[in-house]
């Protein structure tokens, strides 16, 4: 079993300050693993619902009854299964001294997002939990990591074979089990060939219109499929940024599968062999490299961004928070070096500072204000960012 140390760090800290804490997060990711480890460390009680046992779905047919007496920490996983409990939760979270404190585990559909924020305004806080990072497994297993991606079971599978068949077998029951029981009402073979086809879009600018064509229907029903896959956290939108410029810029998000090992089932290239010959090789590790720097910086969604204009200039990553602009371009070589696109970008978006992340084993300098760093040295040549 893998320690998330710094998952149970932010843990403490959110339940310190919060009555109800929401681990949001894709099926399988490590959400009940996660919440049993925090649980080990406490030391008041603890009491634990999984809400897809049927004995302890029966002990919360009458909630008030069964929670209002129980002193410590409440989880309660797969919560979405019994969304009747958020008005229970807000009730017993507002009571004087906080005799208890929530952890709630559950994926992320729409309707449990608006269900629990209507219901318990101003006393939950939401915790994304994602696949496992670099600091977790050691940087020297980054490629095995980028490989069989962050699902804990994936990765920590005996064979690559085995790894794969996992994969596969996810994909098959979440689409026909857990997108349905979401909320989520698409036919499982047309959201299996969409998720495919944007397997093979993975990294690049949305295009609605492209994909309505293939599909025969209109802009908004495509817009519901990418929706829908990325509520359910399988997928993942990287909003372009817009600066005060001369320049026309790039308005539509780029479209990311969210876990490389999912990608690369998708993409029918589960070895490395496989993906070393594919085209979306530099877009698979640019997702990879991505992943890992937003969790060692310690930033949210909202404050990352790609920038684009039409002239050609790029930027991969935008980290924007404060007065403070970091930016960051991601390169599979081992000899990075610099492009006028990175002068552009620096100039034009007033960059505190421009990292080249490579897949070599050397930092240094590259320019004035631009450097290459190695991926297996962020952990200690990137600094991560201070707390808004």
């Amino acid at each position: 079993m893998i320690q998330r140390s710094d998952q149970l760090a932010t843990l403490r800290r959110l339940l310190r300050h919060n009555p109800v804490v929401a681990i949001v997060g894709a099926r399988q990711v490590g959400k009940t693993t996660l919440a049993r480890q925090f649980a080990m460390r406490q030391k008041s009680p603890v009491f634990h619902f999984d809400l897809e046992n049927p004995s302890d779905a029966a002990r919360l047919a009458e909630p008030m009854l069964a929670l209002e007496r129980l002193r410590g920490l409440v989880v309660i996983d797969e919560v979405q299964r019994q969304p009747n409990l958020f008005p229970i939760i807000r009730v017993l979270a507002d009571r004087p001294r906080r005799p208890s404190r929530f952890l709630l585990l559950g994926s992320a559909s729409p309707e449990l997002l608006r269900q629990s924020s209507e219901s318990l305004a101003g006393r939950i806080v939401y915790h994304e939990l994602n696949g496992l990072t670099l600091d977790e497994v050691d940087v020297e297993q980054h490629e095995r990591l980028w490989i069989r991606g962050g699902f804990p079971r994936s990765y920590l599978a005996r064979t690559a074979a085995e790894s794969a068949q996992w994969r596969r077998e996810f994909i098959r029951t979440f689409l026909e089990r857990d997108i349905p029981q979401l909320g989520i009402n698409i036919r499982t073979a047309t959201l299996r060939r969409f998720w495919i086809m944007l397997a093979h879009y993975h990294g690049q600018i949305w295009n609605a219109s492209e994909f309505a064509r293939s599909f025969g229907v209109a802009d908004t029903t495509i817009r519901h499929y990418l929706d829908a896959l990325t509520s359910a956290l399988v997928l993942r939108q990287l909003l372009p940024w817009h600066e005060n410029i001369s320049k026309r810029q790039v308005k539509a998000p780029k479209v990311y599968v969210a876990d490389t090992g999912l990608l690369h089932t998708l993409l029918n290239a589960s070895t490395q062999r496989d993906l070393e010959s594919h085209p979306k090789l530099g877009a698979s590790w640019e997702s990879f490299v991505m992943q890992q720097l937003m969790h060692h910086l310690g930033v949210r969604p909202e404050e990352c961004y790609f920038w684009a204009t039409h002239a050609g200039a790029e930027l991969d990553l935008l980290i924007v928070r404060g007065r403070n602009r970091r930016g960051f371009e991601i390169k599979r070589t081992a000899s990075p070096t610099v492009t006028p696109s990175m002068h552009t970008a620096r100039r034009d978006l007033k960059l505190t500072g421009l990292d080249v992340i490579h897949a070599g084993d050397q930092t240094f300098a590259l320019s004035r204000g631009i450097r290459a760093v190695a991926l297996s040295r962020i952990l200690q040549d990137i600094q991560p960012l201070r707390p808004a």
